[in-house]
């Protein structure tokens, strides 16, 4: 089992290629949630990921003969660039195989640190075993993205510096994918304070984790399905799970809508992008996924902040859905002059604000007498669009909710 000496040994060896990251106190969350919260911002991490830790710990234990033969490696991105960084570092040759669906921006700078990518594989276990066959066909060393020793070992450094700069943290809030994260993490935290609490968050979508702590055994997923492509894994590390019984207190999952609430208060309130991975420590907090005391300090661990844009903007109009701040409906109206005008009163009157009207004589799902609209507003929360939808329906109006 890895322990926190483990973990201090491999502190000089992470110091090679990585940064410390800032550890803040947030009075937004703070104030939300009744707790003393302080985020540890690894989006500010080189390749915009904690995985570069793990990737530096491994690649500097190799042989000289390992090195000389060059690594390979699956991933979905983060761990990617971290081991395309850290190889290229070493003057030692990676190839990294990624998904075919993998975003391309995490694909793009991959290569720009330097790897040889392959793109196989539907998710990260089809591009693992592709990778695999690599490693025997051309004699390199696999760097497993979490279920390795000295992977977890860099990665638990975010432990050691949460510990520094805040002593009194009382609950480490962390993600998991395949579980190598935390099992560093915990391992430096308890190792200093057994009572410090972890407490671990998987998405819905992809719970292989939370599954495997109810039957006892590891569990692996048919299929995953969530927004936090970074911990989309079908189940933990056999050497990760370990570690997560020793250490872990609790694990508990949030939603894909509840992970889009999170990124969109980061972004709008904390001005910080954040991947769906890296949100979802968070929203086991905003949405008490967790037991929790006021004013306990309470540290979420933000993992990383490399998200496609394309997968942003989606991210952000549901959360913005979400908190009642985006709406868009559709209703039919007689197609006579003024029916829109006495339509758009009712907008008026709660000042409800329109980005844009669709409107549709020739739909074959209304009668030729009528014509259908489809609108999409601007509102300011649950209660305003609660409101403002009773008064059309009162008012006559059959009101459908699309998004």
């Amino acid at each position: 089992m890895l322990d926190r000496s483990d973990v201090l040994e491999a502190r000089p060896r992470v110091r090679e290629t990585s940064r410390r990251t800032p550890l803040e106190f947030s009075h937004t969350y703070s104030a939300m949630t009744g707790a003393d919260v302080h985020l540890k911002l690894e989006t500010f991490q080189r390749t915009g990921a904690f995985k570069i830790r793990g990737a530096t710990n491994r690649i500097a234990t190799l042989s000289a003969e390992q090195k000389a033969a060059g690594v390979v490696t699956a991933s979905a991105g983060n761990h990617a660039q971290g081991v395309a960084l850290a190889a290229s570092r070493a003057g030692v040759d990676s190839k990294i195989v990624m998904p075919e669906y993998a975003p391309i921006s995490k694909v793009k700078a991959t290569r720009n640190y330097g790897a040889e990518v392959v793109l196989d594989g539907a998710d990260y276990d089809e591009a693992a075993e592709r990778a695999h066959e690599i490693e025997r066909e051309e004699g390199r060393t696999y760097v497993h993205a979490f279920d390795d020793e000295q992977v977890m070992a860099g990665q638990g450094t975010i432990g050691l510096e949460i510990a520094e700069d805040c002593p009194d943290v009382e609950t480490v809030v962390v993600p998991i994918g395949g579980g190598g994260l935390i099992s560093g993490i915990a391992a430096a935290i308890k190792g200093e304070n057994p009572d410090t609490r972890i407490i671990g968050v998987q998405a819905e979508g992809a719970a292989s984790a939370a599954r495997s702590l109810e039957t006892g055994e590891r569990v692996s997923l048919e299929g995953v399905d969530t927004i936090a492509d970074g911990i989309a894994t079908r189940s933990v590390g056999e050497r990760t799970f370990a570690h997560i019984r020793e250490y872990v207190d609790e694990v508990v999952t949030v939603s894909d809508p509840e992970i889009a609430v999170a990124t969109v208060y980061l972004l709008e309130r904390s001005k910080t992008v954040v991947e769906g991975a890296g949100a979802v420590p968070l929203a086991a907090l905003l949405f008490e996924a967790f037991e929790y005391e006021p004013d306990e300090t309470i540290v979420p661990v933000l993992s990383g902040g490399n998200v496609d844009l394309n997968t942003l903007t989606n991210v952000i109009v549901r959360g913005l859905v979400e908190t009642g701040r985006y709406l868009k409906i559709r209703t039919v109206l007689t197609d006579r002059p003024g029916s829109l005008e006495r339509l758009l009163e009712i907008f008026t009157a709660h000042r409800a604000n329109i980005y844009a009207i669709y409107h549709d004589r020739t739909s074959r799902d209304v009668e030729m007498s009528d014509t259908e609209v489809e609108i999409e507003l601007e509102m300011r929360g649950p209660d305003h669009v609660e409101a403002f939808l009773a008064d059309l329906r009162e008012a006559g109006y059959e009101v459908d909710v699309l998004v």
